[in-house]
């Protein structure tokens, strides 16, 4: 598909009614194109898979998506276990049930924050990279020249990128639940008298399979929804440096935003 589009209206709206109009066919028209470019990078999967420099290209995103991003998703994860069970472990303390901490710990991050806050590490530190790389990608003329050739930008530029999004969102999900919760158990035995053991066991024990499977869902959703956001926002970037850096600005706050619709709605849908 082709990827370069046309300038918007340049002309200035005659009414409030005709610019209100003129956006809404804007959000449409943004909607239906970067729908496009997802179930087309869909269709280049198996392309970016089986072929070696396919394959090249997705280990490269993966170590961008997953290993560079550690760092932040540790330090981030680490705190906010803590966070969580000080705050709980406090109003537990009241009732004396200081051993439901790890219970209350885990539910609140393999529901819900885990999977919500490496969302939002990979809305900061990888979305804005991919839409400031793509967007001066765009500003330069790059993209176009790919199209030139005959070279499908949705399959060299934006299909490895949502797939190792979709792959490393789940991990890193996973991995954003266990550091929680090792730093929710310092913080009981630290600061709230609660036995290391028994604060795993309860942690351990109120785990149940449909909680993980949803996490990993909602994570997967997040991967899709940051990689697709980011790549049209890229797709999107013109008028030079500050369109770019308009570009990138746009894909973290609709990140976070389709973030937190999106988690709201797995939620309902599987907790009803």
């Amino acid at each position: 598909m082709t990827v370069s589009r046309e300038p918007a209206w340049d002309d200035a709206p005659r009414s409030r009614l005709h610019g209100a109009a003129r956006r809404v066919c804007a959000f449409l028209s943004s909607l239906g194109w970067s729908s496009k470019i997802l179930v087309s990078s869909f269709g280049f999967f198996p392309a970016v898979v089986c072929r070696s420099g396919g394959r090249a290209d997705l280990f490269r995103q993966l170590y961008s998506t997953g290993i560079r991003t550690l760092p932040v998703v540790t330090i981030v994860s680490l705190f906010m276990g803590m966070i969580l069970a000080l705050q709980v472990g406090l109003e537990l303390r009241r009732f004396n049930q200081e051993i439901y901490l790890g219970a209350a710990v885990m539910i609140s991050l393999i529901r819900e924050m885990g999977p919500f806050s490496c969302g939002m590490c990979l809305a900061a530190c990888v979305g804005s990279a991919i839409a400031a790389e793509l967007g001066t990608m765009k500003v330069n003329d790059e993209i176009a020249a790919l199209e030139i050739m005959s070279i499908p930008p949705v399959r060299y530029l934006a299909a490895p990128r949502i797939l190792a999004l979709m792959l490393m969102a789940p991990l890193l999900s996973f991995y954003c639940c266990i550091i929680g919760a090792m730093g929710g158990g310092v913080v009981g035995v630290t600061q709230l008298g609660v036995d290391f053991s028994q604060y795993m066991s309860s942690a351990i024990g109120v785990c149940d399979l449909k909680d993980l499977y949803v996490g990993l869902l909602k994570s997967l959703v997040f991967g899709v929804v940051i990689g697709t956001v980011s790549v049209c926002q890229g797709f999107a970037a013109e008028l030079g440096a500050t369109g770019v850096g308009k570009s990138t600005q746009r894909s973290v706050i609709v990140s976070f935003l389709l973030i937190l619709m999106f988690g709201y709605m797995v939620t309902r849908i599987c907790y009803r």
